[in-house]
């Protein structure tokens, strides 16, 4: 199988529970509750994203088989740390990311981090799935490392994931033209659910990829 990746880059994470720790970022291009492509944004399930993971022009982006996309992902880490570390995001990956493609990444040691909307089954084998839920759609992911939702959602309550098998449950404000409101809405929800903790999009404020 082949996969369409949009960028591939090194960084260090900028949000949830890893927020500062090394990582090789895949972007998987595509999206099942979005397009991509703005012309398309106000038919969409989740309007509010501000990724681009339409095509495969970012840095590093192209069309890889499971082996070719893992050479690429050891090239990037630049890190003296171990192990090599992967979040693979998008847009959705688990529309691409299989059972092949995870073997190959085990076989070389790399520690393997998801970011998903939840609407499809992961395989075996990830060693960290984000879960953000988007308003509007049905869960399929019932259990996870963190739970990261985008606050406030129309439609969408917190506390409806609240009883799901997740060890970290995160609150972020909504990064919009209401981001000051969306902040002090997300700091009372926590205050008043202690389960709840706040994450903020540190990359964004320091200026990291």
């Amino acid at each position: 199988m082949t996969y369409r990746i949009k960028e591939i880059y090194f960084t260090q994470q900028g949000e949830g529970k890893n927020t500062g720790r090394d990582f090789v970022f895949v972007r998987f291009s595509g999206c099942n509750l979005w397009s991509g492509k703005e012309k398309n944004r106000e038919s969409a399930i989740c309007k509010f994203c501000d990724t681009d993971f339409y095509g495969v022009n970012g840095i590093n982006g192209g069309i890889y088989e499971a082996k070719e996309l893992v050479e690429i992902i050891k090239s990037l880490w630049i890190a003296d740390t171990s192990p090599i570390s992967v979040v693979l995001t998008g847009g959705e990956p688990l529309l691409q990311l299989d059972g092949e493609l995870v073997t190959e990444l085990k076989k070389e040691a790399i520690y393997i981090a998801v970011e998903t909307n939840g609407t499809l089954k992961a395989p075996e084998g990830i060693d960290w799935i984000c879960m953000s839920p988007k308003a509007g759609t049905e869960i399929k992911l019932k259990a996870g490392s963190e739970i990261k939702v985008v606050y406030p959602q129309k439609n969408l309550k917190p506390e409806e994931f609240s009883g799901l098998d997740f060890k970290n449950f995160f609150i972020q404000p909504m990064d919009s033209q209401e981001l000051e409101a969306n902040v002090a809405k997300s700091i009372k929800f926590c205050m008043d659910n202690p389960k709840w903790r706040l994450s903020l999009q540190t990359h964004k404020i320091l200026g990291i990829r």
